[in-house]
Parts: structure tokens; sequence; C-alpha cells
């Protein structure tokens, strides 16, 4: 494996920034001093997600897609950096559209992300020799297992790799054998977190997350539409506590992959009844025919990162509701309900 570079200030490179969980992430590294480039080209995330970094000196964002070759000596507000002689550091790669309610939206960009974007992110790692995560997801465990038992990530699963959802799931399977075979080949030190449903603020409406839109139903005093039937659970990780537990996974020397989640899980029900009570809200709730290409998520394992990363959620479920309730109803709702596709 390579060997590490220390600084006094590190350069990271988070690919993806302005995204939901990105834009956590990067918060979180620019307060603890490090020099932040974001990148992103807003396909699927949300300006207003970094619009309060862009005052920290120690933060910057390009507008650009992955999928092409970048070149960060054309950039002049990155000179303070000096990337040039010092490169970075570590990239994080949460560079993919995700859109759980309707994967028929950017299928296109979807997998470029995952096959083209991924290789153009490891080769910035092998060019600066840094250290390399890549946010990868439980949905390339495909179905669950039936007995409801917990994934370890040693499970293969069953995964349709020709449907509707292929270039999200599939995609995310081939990004990890990228990382993979670049560790191997080019000794690259990387690392892989496999990320469970994670929740909390910043989350984009009408983007088949539902809490976003339990909480704005709730604070309307309107239905709340559930996705799904009285049975239908999901484990629920706040995302401060994915936002450590990838950082924890950096600084580690892991280069198997990695579940990030919570192993509590509740129903979407219990979810909305919470959300309820917690807005005060006059709401009721109504079941309605899933997304169309939804898929009940496993239940993660996690003991290799309680093992390897001294890592666990601690932020509860209604303390990660309330942080979001607050959230949304202080901006009122006024990131973009929808995702946009907009040119570079």
């Amino acid at each position: 494996m390579t060997t590490k570079v220390y600084m006094e200030n590190k350069n990271v490179l988070v690919l993806g920034g302005a995204g939901f969980i990105g834009s956590h992430l990067c918060e979180h590294l620019v307060k603890k001093g490090y020099n932040v480039v974001c990148v992103d080209n807003f396909v699927s995330s949300d300006v207003e997600n970094i619009r309060n970094l862009l005052e920290y000196p120690n933060f910057e964002f390009i507008r650009h897609d992955i999928c092409h070759k970048i070149d960060f000596s054309a950039y002049p507000e990155l000179r303070k950096f000096k990337i040039e002689v010092q490169g970075f550091q570590e990239i994080y790669n949460l560079a993919c559209p995700t859109a759980p309610k309707d994967f028929t939206k950017f299928p296109i960009e979807t997998a470029k992300a995952n096959a083209i974007g991924t290789i153009n992110s490891l080769e910035l790692a092998k060019k600066y020799k840094a250290r390399y995560l890549l946010a990868s997801s439980s949905a390339v465990y495909g179905q669950p297992p039936e007995d409801g038992r917990a994934v370890e990530e040693n499970y293969y699963g069953l995964l349709d790799f020709l449907g509707p959802r292929a270039c999200y799931n599939e995609g995310k399977r081939f990004a990890e054998t990228l990382v993979m075979t670049y560790r191997d080949v080019y000794e690259i030190n990387t690392s892989i977190a496999r990320i469970f449903s994670t929740y909390g603020p910043k989350m984009l409406q009408h983007s088949g997350r539902q809490i976003p839109d339990f909480i704005k139903a709730a604070t309307e005093n309107k239905e709340i539409e559930i996705a799904g039937d009285e049975k239908s659970v999901l484990s629920f990780c706040y995302v401060k506590d994915i936002v450590e537990g990838m950082i924890a996974l950096m600084a580690s020397e892991v280069s198997e992959p990695v579940n990030l989640g919570s192993e509590q899980v509740h129903t979407l029900t219990e979810v909305a009844q919470k959300v309820i009570a917690l807005t005060s809200s006059s709401s009721v709730i109504s079941y309605t025919k899933k997304y169309q290409y939804t898929m009940q998520p496993a239940k993660p394992d996690i003991s290799r990162a309680k093992e390897k990363l001294n890592w666990f959620p601690l932020v509860s479920i209604d303390d990660g509701l309330r942080e979001a309730i607050d959230y949304y109803k202080a901006t009122a709702f006024l990131h973009r309900p929808i995702f946009n596709n907009q040119e570079e």
C-alpha cells in the first residue's frame, strides 16, 4: 500500500459533495480544519446544501461532472491549497445520482457515474497517491435473506442485473470491483463503505426517501402517504453517524467493505407516528402502492465496523427526527423538491 502523507492541513477531495451525505461530510471536514475541494454537478443535489460552507477559506466548490476528467490546475481558486505540489491526501467518492423513487430519471448518468466516474476518481487517487473511499450501498446485497437476518459483508444475495434499478444496484457492485482491482494492481490505499438507509437534514423531497415527505406533510397537517403497508420496515441511521463512520473508515487501514447503518429497524408507520407526535400534527396516515422500483433493503450486521473502527450509531431515531424537523422548519422547504438535470 502507498505511504500516507501527513500535513498540517490535509487536502481532501469530496466528489458528490453537494449531495445529502456529501454536504454533511464536507461540513464536518471543513470545521475540522481540512482544506476541502467539493466537486458536484447538481444532478441529484442542491447548492443550498453547501451555501453555508462557501464563506470558509478552506472550502472551495467546483461544478463538474466526474465522468469527465478534471485538471485542478485550471482553477485559480485552488492555488491556495498548493495541489500541484501537495496533491490530495484523501478522496471520498460519493458522486452518483440516487433516486429511489424513480430510477428512470437518470439511468445513463447513474451507470456512467458508477463506471466512468469511479475510474476517473481512482485515477486521481493513483495520481496523488491518496487514500480513497468509495461510498457504496446496501443495494449491492440485492434481496435480503428471507429469514430477515442481518447481512454481513460476505453476503451476496440475489440481484437483477438487467432490471430498471441495475444502473444503480449493479453499478455499485461494478464500482466496488473497480476499487478492488485498482487496489490490487496499483496498490492504491482504498476502502468501501456500504451505506444503509440514512436520514437527516438536507434530504431532497419526493426522492423516495420518505422522512422529509413525512415531515413536510405533518407540518402542513396534510395526509402522510406511506409507500408500502403497515408492515413495511426500514433501518434508519442518522446522517451524522454515517459521516463519522466514513471518517473512521478513511482513518483506518481497512480495505474490505464495511457496513455502515443502524441495526435497529422500525416500521414506516412507527416513524410517521413519531413525526406526527413531534410536530403536534393532525395528519393522518394512508398507504399507497410502493414506488415502482423500490426494494426491501437488508438490515446490516455492523460487527466489522464495531470491531475494526470502534463505530456504531449513537443518535436515536427520536433525536434524529427532532434534528431533521427543526432543519426543515427553519428552511421552510426552500430546497429543490425534485431532481434537476442541469447541464455543465
